[in-house]
């Protein structure tokens, strides 16, 4: 299955939109100047917003995987409420042609239409820097975000007891 990102609902960015909560949300790109609020961002994320040993759970662990997040070919954006990272979206060269995709939402801003916001203009920005094949790994029990994946186009690919392998292609 192909991801269609051509209509009006996958806003590039920048862009801002009001979430569900009512909340002024500004989707933006993110760079390696971004490492300092992130590390902030990712801080406040509670042990069951962890998913799969990410985001680590120091600070200079946190560094040091946002380091190896900003290769040239990566691709972020960052959902930002009041001056503040809530959201961080990327893709990462795999190493083989395709791209990895992570995402992460503070708790408070779950549920809002964020993470959608934060997928759409993260593929609209992959697919309009070339990124074709992207593949993100999700655990099995997290039915909301294999929904979401699911509606944005990724079909399931590997499922196992604890994980699931989705891909699409983006056009």
């Amino acid at each position: 299955m192909t991801s269609d990102l051509t209509g009006s609902d996958h806003a590039l960015p920048p862009h801002t939109f009001t979430d569900d909560e009512g909340r002024d949300i500004r989707i933006r790109r993110g760079s390696e100047d971004d490492v300092d609020a992130l590390v902030a961002m990712y801080a406040d994320f509670e042990s069951e917003d962890r998913s799969q040993g990410v985001p680590p759970r120091t600070e200079a662990k946190t560094r040091d995987w946002l380091g190896y997040l900003f290769p040239e070919d990566s691709y972020h954006v960052i959902a930002v409420h009041d001056d503040q990272p809530v959201g961080h979206a990327f893709l990462v060269p795999a190493g083989d042609g395709r791209h990895e995709l992570a995402i992460f939402v503070l708790r408070a801003y779950q549920a809002a239409h964020i993470g959608t916001e934060l997928m759409n203009a993260l593929l609209g920005y992959g697919r309009d820097e070339g990124v074709t094949d992207v593949w993100l790994s999700v655990e099995a029990w997290n039915n909301h975000a294999i929904t979401l994946y699911e509606n944005l186009g990724f079909e399931k690919t590997r499922t196992e007891r604890t994980e699931v392998e989705m891909t699409t292609e983006l056009r």
